[in-house]
């Protein structure tokens, strides 16, 4: 009898069924339709986003701790601005979970005329945050540059708004060489077109990128689209899909490894001038995007 209860147990676990359509991730207590810009510690212990209530005037990165399998009260993350003085988005855990980057518009020394978003970082430490630290002048520029996320290697891929106007941004990578960061080198075609790519999520591993395009042919404004890295060469783009993209904008893609889940967020402009924005979250196998 015992037997056949385990072999029932077992059959019934591998049944189990992915959730193929994302879920809002903590209705109420984070999801209050005024947040985008999830990342998770790889330990699933620690929560950064972003609180915009609805509109780009304050941008705040928020933090909650998971307790006896709940998440805290959302508090202010120490390396934000917690009255709002400066604007911090697009918080992104590094794959040791040892540090976030994240980016700012506080002021930068020695540039006092700089008023886009640089790349900052700050460090986990015993009892909280390090000082937010900026990341230099080779990455950063007077053009703004937003949506950082880092491979194990150290490489970071990011966003930077086109200088020569070509498109409204495109992606770029700053390789780690020797402790120093170089000079960012655009990706090209086939991930940068005349429209408007952002948001890169690098894997650990560099061997795929997941971002975001408005180009034509997708399901709504934003669609995501996932391109694999082989032998230094990006793939073909391809679209995430419906169930993950919708008739709406998707931004800010975190993929959690060891929860084998993607994270994101969703944007419904309202007829009163704001927006509604929560986060996201669906089971995500890269092996179905491959070829």
């Amino acid at each position: 009898m015992r037997k056949i209860f385990l072999a029932i147990s077992l059959l019934s676990i591998s049944f189990t069924q992915a959730q193929t359509e994302p879920e809002k991730f903590e209705p109420y207590k984070i999801s209050n339709g005024g947040v985008f810009g999830l990342t998770i510690s790889p330990d699933s212990e620690t929560a950064l986003w972003v609180n915009s209530k609805g509109k780009r005037d304050t941008l705040i990165i928020m933090e909650s701790h998971k307790r006896d399998g709940k998440w805290t009260k959302p508090v202010v993350a120490s390396f934000s601005s917690q009255k709002g003085m400066w604007k911090d988005i697009d918080p992104v855990f590094t794959p040791d979970g040892k540090t976030v980057l994240f980016q700012s518009n506080r002021s930068v020394e020695n540039y006092p005329d700089r008023q886009g978003f640089d790349i900052w970082a700050a460090k986990k430490i015993k009892n909280g945050w390090s000082e937010p630290y900026h990341l230099g002048h080779t990455i950063n520029t007077n053009a703004s540059e937003s949506f950082a996320s880092m491979a194990k290697n150290g490489n970071i891929y990011f966003m930077k708004d086109n200088e020569n106007k070509k498109g409204n941004s495109d992606i770029w990578v700053s390789k780690y060489v020797k402790g120093e960061y170089q000079k960012p080198v655009n990706l090209g075609n086939p991930i940068n077109t005349d429209e408007r790519e952002s948001n890169p999520f690098i894997s650990p591993n560099e061997d795929y990128l997941i971002y975001f395009s408005t180009k034509p042919g997708g399901f709504g404004e934003i669609d995501f689209y996932i391109s694999f890295n082989k032998k230094g060469k990006w793939s073909e783009p391809i679209n995430l899909g419906k169930s993950i993209n919708s008739e709406l904008a998707e931004f800010c893609p975190f993929v959690h490894q060891k929860e084998k889940k993607l994270y994101f967020s969703r944007q419904k402009k309202e007829e009163n001038g704001t927006m509604t924005e929560d986060i996201y979250s669906v089971d995500f196998d890269i092996k179905k995007y491959k070829k």
